[in-house]
This record gives C-alpha cells, structure tokens and sequence, in this order.
C-alpha cells in the first residue's frame, strides 16, 4: 500500500512538475492556455461599452470572459470598459477579435502597451494580445472601431500563479 501511494504522490508532483515550468515563455504559454480556455468556455459576464463621458462598466483580472457590447460610433463600433488593477505588475488583455485597442490612466494619458499581437500559438481563439504594465489604479481601455457588434475580453496578470485555486 505505501508502495502505490508512494508512486502515486511521485507521479502527481511529476505532473506538476512538468505543467508549470521555470521558464518565461512557458509561463506565458500556461497564461495563454488558461486564457483560451476561459475565451471558449467562460463563465462569462455582458457588459455593454460606453461612449463619452458615461461611467463605463468595470471588467476584472477574475478568470472571467467579458462578453463587450459595442456601442455605434462616428466610425464603427466602439466602447470603453475600465479595470482597476489592484498590484502594480504586467496584466494581458485577451480579445476574440482583432480591433483596436488603447488604454488610458484615470487622467486620460494614454498607457504604453508594452506588446500586441493579433494572434497566439497557442489558441487559434485568441485574435488579440496586448501585454500591458499597469501601476495600482483605474484605466480605461477602449476597443474600437471596428465591425463586430460584441467583444470577448479577458483579462490575466502575467506573471500568473498557478497554484491558486479558482472554479473553471
């Protein structure tokens, strides 16, 4: 008995092991693969974007798919949302569509978006990543213009851990 409990505890850690490695690039590749999961999967939240002054609604970095209703602007459709980062530290946005994206602080300076792709190796799902290093505080981030009527959005810190427990 202590023989197959003691194999099973090496095989479990050896797992582990294997799924959350050292390395940046796998840890990226981990928080892209979560994030496709919660782009296909949810659970998910509707929000509908603002436009001009109105209170836009607040999205969070809660493992959550925002499912974004854009709203019918001078050039297509557009809407900003805003997110409260909680740490100073680098968040990822995820969208399902490839439409512009920019963010600003709570002042309206724009925020530098430190990398954008249209894609991921890792999720054909995944049609915008924009890694962005964000300080304690509110920001606005505005998607648009563009044709889709609805967005997905997702939010991840970057430097994601994987030993917490959450609900998928």
């Amino acid at each position: 008995m202590k023989k197959k409990l003691l194999a099973a505890f090496l095989l479990s850690s050896a797992l582990v092991s294997a799924g959350c490695g050292d390395d940046a690039s796998d840890e990226e590749h981990g928080v892209d693969a979560e994030a496709c999961e919660h782009l296909q999967e949810g659970p998910a939240s509707a929000v509908t974007a603002t436009l001009g002054t109105d209170a836009p609604p607040a999205i969070r970095a809660d493992h959550r798919r925002y499912d974004v209703t854009l709203a019918d602007g001078p050039d297509g459709k557009q809407g900003s949302v805003s997110f409260a980062a909680s740490e100073a530290t680098d968040f990822i946005f995820y969208t399902n569509a490839d439409v512009p994206f920019s963010i600003t602080d709570a002042s309206g300076a724009s925020v530098d978006i430190e990398e954008s792709t249209s894609s991921s190796e890792d999720c054909a799902d995944i049609k915008g990543r924009h890694v962005v290093p964000l300080t304690v505080g509110t920001f606005i981030l505005t998607f648009g213009p563009t044709t889709a009527s609805t967005i997905s959005v997702l939010v991840e810190e970057a430097a994601h851990d994987h030993d917490h427990d959450h609900e998928h």
